[in-house]
């Protein structure tokens, strides 16, 4: 019996992995695979790093397992070139890699070669919806709609105040219910030039 790892990513904390998982037991006792480990990246597939991948590749190279179940080909990798290079050494290490959305193994030539256009065509479709998501806030943004968090209202006076009276930056912090790097921010910037003429002197 072979021995499978399963591979899960989810993009954001709102997805869960158990619908991949659910698909990747159900595929890998239908194919009589044992499952020796699952590995869980909860992440967007641009960034760089992925405990989860890390942990399947070092893994593979220790020859934990013979298969690789992925729900589908654009969850293991961030680009086509990052795809390519998992392939490739998964390949060298004599492991198979094995889609559920896509039903296809790199068992053979045809196999890999599906899976390479697969990677090319996930990769434009990301890129695509970042484009529509760039070109919608361009045109929020020429609309004068506000885009991202709302700006802090804070009264910059009172905080001023509080802080000649002998308050740490830690209790405003906590008053005004914002971080000390908030609360250093407006008391720099409510200090008279001469005053802050005085700090840079004083360091």
């Amino acid at each position: 019996m072979k021995r499978a790892a399963l591979y899960m990513r989810v993009s954001s904390l709102d997805q869960h992995p158990e619908t991949q998982l659910y698909d990747l037991r159900q595929m890998a006792a239908q194919r009589g695979l044992e499952i020796v480990q699952e590995y869980v990246d909860r992440i967007s597939g641009v960034k760089a790093r992925r405990p989860g991948l890390d942990g399947l590749m070092r893994d593979a190279r220790r020859g934990h397992f013979d298969v690789v179940l992925v729900w589908a080909s654009d969850r293991i990798a961030r680009s086509v070139k990052h795809f390519l290079e998992i392939i490739d050494e998964l390949n060298r290490l004599g492991v198979e890699f094995v889609s559920f959305r896509e039903p296809i193994d790199t068992g053979g030539p045809l196999g890999r070669a599906i899976v390479i256009i697969i990677g090319a065509i996930a990769e434009l479709e990301r890129n695509l919806i970042v484009e529509r998501v760039r070109a919608g806030m361009r045109r929020a943004r020429l609309e004068g709609r506000h885009i991202g968090r709302q700006p802090l209202e804070l009264d910059r006076a009172a905080i001023l105040s509080d802080r000649q009276h002998g308050r740490s930056l830690g209790q405003l912090a906590k008053i005004y219910r914002v971080s000390r790097t908030t609360i250093h921010r407006v008391l720099q910037e409510q200090a008279s030039p001469v005053t802050k003429g005085v700090e840079k002197a004083a360091s």
